[in-house]
């Protein structure tokens, strides 16, 4: 192969083509500039699916169980909730008449200025992770970018739109990697930016009413209208990325969702535009290390009009292989096939699966919104403690993980609220933690009534809530060697709780049951077992944080 074919051979991602650590390329954009490609690193995985394919979850992954994350960046520094930056341009929406109240006109005070106010002024990165590992948690996640497009990194190739260069002028994603190695727990980055291009369609329109109708709002605005401005040599497009048609429909609020795969309508991106998104990536990945990317896409970023995240994620494990001596890394995506999710983790937004699953996946969900939201803090609408651990405990039985969102506000810091129900998880996880961290899935994965009314996956996920709350009649298991655990998820009211997968003769425990313990304080506790089932006698003192019960039994 010639090194014209070589060139092509990275344009359209022929299979099976490994590139060397020395190798690197030029391909041409839609303008016909030379665009620098940075190189996939050499090694087992090349970027095709079959060969992605032979991945295998790493072992530090399956026993961490539970991570959180800090969903961070300049859209939460108005706190209003998320996908800010895209629903302030839509003319009527809460989000377009607070920001008008808060900043002003969206055609004067765009997403931009946003930005510029973001100081991120009282953020301690060590102290939130310390906090966050002391609650239980095994592995942490940044944002690295949303789909506002701002990197929070020092990023080569968006220069001039990160955090370092304007904002808070911090390198965000440095000082979380840095507190999280100082806390020995993995650290994972979580990249949204590949929807800037439509996402951010909003930013071209104008009111169609009132007295500032037909009034552009700032998103094709160029280097050349910044004169005078505070960003005099910026170039507003580098962010924004709206030089281009409108999505078929783009009027429509709700039709980024069905153009979320690059299909119904959606404008095409440039290839200098998918070409840039890419090697800000594996720009981001070979600085920082990452031990987890997650990509908020359908499969992976650009697929199937691209094969870039097929080789970021080539690079990655390739790269995980060469610095570790095997292959520890972790992808994540959304909505995959059977064949895709052999080749990365499987995540699941806000939502859980219904069954054991084969391999292991992920759920990811918060406490509040994505983005921190004063309004769910001024009417106390965070998710409790309790709700928390009743949904690791049921994603756990199903040989998944649960990462955990707590909103960070744009200062840098968690409210009261928030820093109350991470120190109540962290109580139950201390006295409990056992029963989650290293275990697998038993032969059921529990019994009750809940999952009897429990809600069916949409499209990514977003079927938590929807079922019967927990009872004291549903349970939920795990195993770990020899011993299994039964969680029973509320204190039985009636002082026993009875366990039909355990009666006597079942072909799921055909063993002899020898003891049963409260986990949470070490008493063993009395048992009878017969064809009905294992009746668990508890005592009359309950434990802290008694709204899920790990029962030991050996």
């Amino acid at each position: 192969m010639n090194r014209r074919q070589l060139i092509q051979s990275l344009a359209i991602g022929i299979p099976g083509v490994l590139l060397s650590n020395k190798l690197s390329a030029f391909q041409s954009n839609d303008d016909g500039a030379k665009e620098f490609v940075e190189k996939i690193l050499a090694g087992p995985f090349s970027p095709t699916w079959e060969s992605l394919a032979n991945y295998k979850t790493p072992e530090w992954f399956r026993d961490a169980k539970f991570g959180m994350w800090a969903h961070w960046g300049p859209q939460c520094q108005p706190e209003a909730g998320d996908w800010y930056a895209r629903e302030m341009y839509m003319e009527g929406s809460w989000k377009y008449k607070y920001h008008i109240e808060k900043y002003g006109h969206p055609s004067k005070f765009g997403f931009k200025d946003v930005i510029n106010v973001w100081k991120a002024e009282n953020w301690d990165p060590e102290s939130l992770v310390s906090l966050y590992k002391s609650a239980g948690a095994k592995y942490f996640m940044a944002l690295a970018n949303h789909h506002d497009n701002l990197d929070l990194y020092k990023s080569k190739y968006q220069k001039n739109w990160n955090s370092t260069k304007v904002g808070p002028k911090k390198d965000i994603i440095g000082g979380w990697a840095a507190a999280a190695k100082k806390h020995e727990l993995p650290f994972g980055v979580s990249v949204h930016a590949a929807h800037a291009w439509s996402w951010f369609e909003t930013s071209q329109r104008a009111d169609k009413n009132g007295p500032m109708a037909g009034i552009p709002y700032d998103g094709k605005l160029t280097k050349a209208d910044g004169k005078g401005k505070w960003w005099e040599g910026l170039d507003p497009q580098e962010l924004y990325a709206q030089n281009h048609e409108l999505s078929q429909n783009s009027q429509n609020n709700g039709t980024i969702h069905r153009q979320w795969d690059w299909g119904n309508g959606v404008a095409p991106p440039t290839s200098a535009y998918i070409n840039k998104f890419y090697n800000r990536t594996i720009d981001l990945i070979n600085k920082y290390n990452p031990d987890m990317v997650y990509f908020d896409d359908s499969q992976l970023p650009m697929w199937p009009i691209s094969d870039a995240g097929l080789k970021i994620a080539a690079h990655l494990y390739n790269k995980s292989i060469k610095d570790k001596g095997q292959l520890t890394a972790v992808v994540t995506g959304k909505i995959l096939n059977e064949t895709q999710r052999k080749a990365m983790v499987w995540d699941i937004e806000r939502g859980q699966s219904n069954a054991i699953e084969p391999l292991p996946w992920q759920t990811d969900t918060c406490i509040g919104g994505w983005h921190y939201e004063r309004g769910i803090y001024n009417r106390n609408g965070y998710k409790t403690a309790k709700t928390v651990i009743h949904t690791l405990i049921d994603v756990v039985s199903k040989n998944g993980n649960l990462m955990l969102n707590i909103p960070v506000r744009g200062d840098g810091t968690i409210d009261e609220l928030e820093r109350k129900i991470v120190e109540d998880i962290g109580v139950w996880m201390k006295a409990n933690g056992e029963s989650i961290y290293g275990t697998r899935p038993w032969k059921v994965f529990g019994e009750g009534p809940a999952q009897e009314q429990s809600a069916a996956l949409s499209a990514q996920g977003f079927n938590e809530g929807k079922g019967k709350p927990f009872s004291d009649k549903d349970i939920r298991f795990a195993v770990k060697e020899k011993d299994l655990f039964a969680t029973v998820m509320a204190w039985p009211a009636e002082g026993s709780v009875l366990i039909s997968s355990l009666a006597e003769g079942s072909s799921n425990y055909p063993g002899k049951i020898n003891n049963v313990q409260l986990l949470a304080t070490k008493e063993n506790l009395r048992f009878e077992r017969n064809s009905q089932g294992l009746k668990v006698y508890f005592p009359a003192n309950q434990p802290q944080a008694s709204y899920a019960n790990a029962l030991k039994i050996t």
